[in-house]
């Protein structure tokens, strides 16, 4: 099973995409958690960090505008949140900027608490996006499992993979059935239809959960997905890949 939405990239020849998805979730989870921890001030570690992901994109010939299209989508949401730190923080020792503007001042503190976030959730948000765009779905599941994830989450991330394309089916047959009665109106009457719609929509799924539920026990489910693939060995590429990653991240790192 393939969606597109997931899995559109995950299948080109590439130096990235033949690595082991272990390999891929290390060196992108070590990456993410090294980047967190770098003062926000080190400009250099983040150019640094950049330019490392920046290689790997090129090396796995994923499209620029896949990869950056969708991690600018989440900065929205990352600014929503961190726009007004710049104006709440006061800092009295470094100064700030008067906006002249019904007397808001921008703090220097501020401005650099607004970059400490931006910047590492978006470097953060590249890690995820070329992890996920350079392996299959399911194989990213028993990659997470083979390095201990509990099988729990992975048979939930599982079970979401094979029927979110069955809930956006429903989805789309509800538009269709509402845009047929004439909709229209007012944005008042739009949010009450669209809030039945929401909640139709969530009963729908879980009756159709639970239908799925017992038809598995029926048939002698146990919480364990059958036919997995046993855990391969790691090859040269690999650990080449690690041992070029971590160390160039640490060394960066420790310059700080």
């Amino acid at each position: 099973m393939k969606h597109s939405f997931l899995d559109n990239y995950s299948d080109i020849p590439s130096v990235i995409h033949g690595l082991d998805p272990r390999v891929k979730i290390i060196g992108f989870f070590f990456l993410t958690v090294v980047c967190v921890s770098t003062p926000a001030s080190s400009y250099f570690s983040f150019s640094v960090y950049f330019a490392v992901l920046l290689g790997v994109l090129l090396l796995s010939k994923l499209p620029f505008h896949h990869v950056f299209g969708r991690s600018m989508a989440v900065i929205p949401f990352v600014l929503m949140v961190a726009v007004f730190i710049p104006f709440l923080k006061k800092d009295v020792i470094g100064g700030g900027y008067n906006l002249g503007i019904g007397g808001l001042t921008v703090s220097n503190s501020g401005l650099m608490v607004l970059w400490n976030v931006v910047i590492k959730s978006y470097i953060g948000v590249l890690c995820m996006i070329l992890l996920s765009s350079t392996v299959p779905f399911p194989k990213l599941l028993k990659g997470f499992e083979d390095l201990g994830l509990p099988k729990i989450f992975t048979t939930i991330a599982s079970f979401m993979y094979r029927y979110v394309f069955i809930i956006t089916d429903e989805a789309q047959r509800m538009k269709r059935a509402r845009d047929s009665r004439c909709f229209g109106g007012k944005w008042i009457w739009h949010s009450k239809v669209i809030g039945h719609m929401i909640g139709t929509l969530f009963i729908r799924s879980y009756e159709r959960g639970e239908r799925v539920y017992v038809a598995m026990l029926s048939r002698g489910f146990d919480g364990d997905l059958k036919g997995k693939e046993r855990a391969q060995r790691l090859r040269s590429g690999d650990y080449i890949f690690l041992s070029v990653l971590i160390p160039i991240v640490t060394g960066v790192r420790l310059m700080v």
